[in-house]
Protein backbone atom coordinates (compact mmCIF):
# COMPACT_ATOMS: atom_id res chain seq x y z
CA UNK A 1 0.00 0.00 0.00
CA UNK A 2 1.57 3.36 -0.60
CA UNK A 3 2.44 6.00 2.29
CA UNK A 4 -0.89 8.26 0.95
CA UNK A 5 -3.25 5.71 1.26
CA UNK A 6 -2.08 3.99 4.33
CA UNK A 7 -2.32 7.25 5.81
CA UNK A 8 -5.79 7.97 4.45
CA UNK A 9 -6.91 4.22 5.52
CA UNK A 10 -4.93 5.40 8.60
CA UNK A 11 -7.27 8.16 9.01
CA UNK A 12 -10.27 6.86 8.22
CA UNK A 13 -9.39 4.29 11.36
CA UNK A 14 -8.22 7.12 13.71
CA UNK A 15 -11.82 9.04 12.99
CA UNK A 16 -13.81 6.13 13.55
CA UNK A 17 -12.27 6.02 16.91
CA UNK A 18 -12.41 9.69 17.66
CA UNK A 19 -14.73 11.55 15.41
CA UNK A 20 -13.33 14.83 14.14
CA UNK A 21 -11.36 15.53 17.38
CA UNK A 22 -8.42 13.11 15.89
CA UNK A 23 -5.40 14.40 15.66
CA UNK A 24 -2.22 13.59 13.17
CA UNK A 25 -0.65 12.16 16.66
CA UNK A 26 -3.18 10.00 16.59
CA UNK A 27 -2.93 8.98 12.65
CA UNK A 28 1.05 8.79 13.28
CA UNK A 29 0.42 6.15 16.12
CA UNK A 30 -2.50 3.92 14.45
CA UNK A 31 0.07 3.79 11.68
CA UNK A 32 3.27 3.50 13.75
CA UNK A 33 5.35 6.23 11.75
CA UNK A 34 6.18 9.89 12.73
CA UNK A 35 4.15 12.90 12.68
CA UNK A 36 6.90 14.09 10.63
CA UNK A 37 6.20 11.51 7.65
CA UNK A 38 2.53 11.97 7.77
CA UNK A 39 3.37 16.04 6.92
CA UNK A 40 5.98 15.16 3.98
CA UNK A 41 2.54 13.81 2.32
CA UNK A 42 -0.24 16.02 3.57
CA UNK A 43 0.38 19.75 4.74
CA UNK A 44 -2.09 19.91 7.47
CA UNK A 45 -5.19 18.07 9.05
CA UNK A 46 -7.78 19.79 6.68
CA UNK A 47 -6.03 19.35 3.37
CA UNK A 48 -5.64 14.99 4.90
CA UNK A 49 -9.23 15.53 5.47
CA UNK A 50 -10.21 17.09 2.19
CA UNK A 51 -8.28 13.92 0.13
CA UNK A 52 -9.99 11.84 2.54
CA UNK A 53 -13.44 12.73 1.45
CA UNK A 54 -12.56 12.29 -2.13
CA UNK A 55 -11.02 9.08 -1.45
CA UNK A 56 -14.12 7.71 0.60
CA UNK A 57 -16.21 9.42 -2.28
CA UNK A 58 -14.03 7.41 -4.96
CA UNK A 59 -14.26 4.11 -3.50
CA UNK A 60 -17.94 4.46 -3.46
CA UNK A 61 -17.74 5.39 -7.11
CA UNK A 62 -16.06 2.17 -7.93
CA UNK A 63 -18.46 0.56 -5.84
CA UNK A 64 -21.28 1.96 -8.03
CA UNK A 65 -19.48 0.76 -11.07
CA UNK A 66 -19.18 -2.45 -10.24
CA UNK A 67 -23.16 -2.59 -9.78
CA UNK A 68 -23.27 -1.62 -12.72
CA UNK A 69 -21.33 -3.82 -14.36
CA UNK A 70 -22.98 -6.78 -12.84
CA UNK A 71 -24.82 -8.70 -15.39
CA UNK A 72 -26.41 -10.90 -12.75
CA UNK A 73 -28.15 -7.91 -11.56
CA UNK A 74 -31.69 -6.52 -12.32
CA UNK A 75 -32.15 -3.08 -13.81
CA UNK A 76 -34.51 -2.47 -10.09
CA UNK A 77 -31.44 -4.49 -7.96
CA UNK A 78 -28.69 -2.01 -9.94
CA UNK A 79 -30.57 0.95 -8.72
CA UNK A 80 -30.89 -0.17 -5.41
CA UNK A 81 -27.67 -1.27 -4.51
CA UNK A 82 -26.06 1.99 -5.87
CA UNK A 83 -28.06 4.24 -4.56
CA UNK A 84 -26.73 2.67 -0.96
CA UNK A 85 -23.59 2.21 -2.93
CA UNK A 86 -20.62 1.83 0.22
CA UNK A 87 -17.69 -0.55 -0.20
CA UNK A 88 -17.69 -3.23 2.83
CA UNK A 89 -15.02 -2.04 4.13
CA UNK A 90 -16.18 0.85 5.23
CA UNK A 91 -19.88 -0.26 6.90
CA UNK A 92 -18.63 0.05 10.14
CA UNK A 93 -17.47 3.80 10.07
CA UNK A 94 -19.08 5.88 12.41
CA UNK A 95 -20.21 8.79 10.32
CA UNK A 96 -22.87 10.16 12.52
CA UNK A 97 -19.90 11.98 14.35
CA UNK A 98 -19.27 13.93 10.89
CA UNK A 99 -22.85 16.29 12.23
CA UNK A 100 -20.26 19.10 13.59
CA UNK A 101 -18.56 19.56 10.31
CA UNK A 102 -20.62 22.23 8.82
CA UNK A 103 -19.89 24.64 11.36
CA UNK A 104 -16.22 23.09 12.24
CA UNK A 105 -14.27 22.76 8.61
CA UNK A 106 -16.97 24.44 6.53
CA UNK A 107 -14.22 23.70 3.45
CA UNK A 108 -14.59 20.28 4.01
CA UNK A 109 -18.17 20.43 4.39
CA UNK A 110 -18.36 22.20 1.06
CA UNK A 111 -16.22 19.41 -0.47
CA UNK A 112 -18.77 16.87 1.08
CA UNK A 113 -21.56 18.41 -0.39
CA UNK A 114 -19.90 19.07 -3.84
CA UNK A 115 -19.32 15.29 -3.89
CA UNK A 116 -22.71 14.57 -3.12
CA UNK A 117 -24.24 16.72 -6.07
CA UNK A 118 -22.12 15.63 -8.72
CA UNK A 119 -21.41 12.30 -10.12
CA UNK A 120 -25.07 11.00 -10.78
CA UNK A 121 -25.11 10.17 -14.34
CA UNK A 122 -24.90 6.11 -13.97
CA UNK A 123 -27.46 6.29 -11.46
CA UNK A 124 -29.79 8.80 -13.68
CA UNK A 125 -28.84 5.97 -16.46
CA UNK A 126 -30.29 2.96 -14.64
CA UNK A 127 -33.55 5.11 -13.51
CA UNK A 128 -33.98 6.22 -16.90
CA UNK A 129 -33.83 2.49 -18.41
CA UNK A 130 -35.70 1.37 -15.55
CA UNK A 131 -38.50 3.70 -16.58
CA UNK A 132 -38.16 2.16 -20.60
CA UNK A 133 -38.39 -1.12 -19.20
CA UNK A 134 -41.47 -0.58 -17.33
CA UNK A 135 -39.72 -1.80 -13.91
CA UNK A 136 -39.91 1.82 -12.52
CA UNK A 137 -42.57 4.28 -12.79
CA UNK A 138 -41.99 7.81 -14.49
CA UNK A 139 -40.95 9.92 -12.11
CA UNK A 140 -39.42 13.43 -11.82
CA UNK A 141 -35.49 12.31 -11.73
CA UNK A 142 -34.46 15.41 -10.22
CA UNK A 143 -36.32 14.88 -7.24
CA UNK A 144 -35.26 11.62 -6.80
CA UNK A 145 -31.62 12.71 -6.64
CA UNK A 146 -32.68 15.90 -4.98
CA UNK A 147 -34.27 13.52 -2.15
CA UNK A 148 -31.40 11.01 -1.47
CA UNK A 149 -29.14 14.40 -1.65
CA UNK A 150 -31.19 16.36 0.95
CA UNK A 151 -31.14 13.16 3.32
CA UNK A 152 -27.52 13.18 3.21
CA UNK A 153 -26.75 16.37 3.41
CA UNK A 154 -28.75 16.13 6.36
CA UNK A 155 -26.88 13.07 7.97
CA UNK A 156 -23.35 15.30 7.40
CA UNK A 157 -25.26 18.49 9.33
CA UNK A 158 -27.40 17.33 12.18
CA UNK A 159 -27.39 14.78 14.96
CA UNK A 160 -30.11 12.87 13.76
CA UNK A 161 -28.67 9.42 13.36
CA UNK A 162 -27.19 10.19 17.02
CA UNK A 163 -30.78 11.24 18.03
CA UNK A 164 -32.31 8.27 16.22
CA UNK A 165 -29.43 6.01 17.11
CA UNK A 166 -29.12 4.64 14.06
CA UNK A 167 -25.73 3.91 12.24
CA UNK A 168 -25.51 5.90 8.42
CA UNK A 169 -24.98 2.55 7.10
CA UNK A 170 -28.32 1.55 8.46
CA UNK A 171 -30.34 4.94 7.94
CA UNK A 172 -28.67 4.94 4.01
CA UNK A 173 -30.35 1.39 3.69
CA UNK A 174 -33.72 2.69 4.82
CA UNK A 175 -33.95 5.51 2.85
CA UNK A 176 -33.02 3.53 -0.43
CA UNK A 177 -35.65 1.25 0.41
CA UNK A 178 -37.92 4.17 0.88
CA UNK A 179 -37.03 6.07 -2.46
CA UNK A 180 -37.16 2.72 -4.74
CA UNK A 181 -39.98 1.23 -3.25
CA UNK A 182 -42.00 4.46 -3.86
CA UNK A 183 -40.74 4.83 -7.52
CA UNK A 184 -40.65 1.02 -8.08
CA UNK A 185 -44.02 -0.01 -10.41
CA UNK A 186 -46.59 -1.26 -8.38
CA UNK A 187 -48.17 -5.03 -8.38
CA UNK A 188 -51.84 -5.15 -8.46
Amino acid sequence: MVLRESILEGTIAVFNQKGLKFTMDDIARQLGISKKTIYTVFADKESLFLCMVDYLFDSIKECERQVTEDESLSTLEKVRKILGAMPERYRNIDFRQLYPLKEKYPSIYAKVQERLETGWEGTIALIEQGIREGVIRPVPIPLVKLMLEAALEQFFQSDILLRVDISYSQALEEIVEILVDGIAVRKP
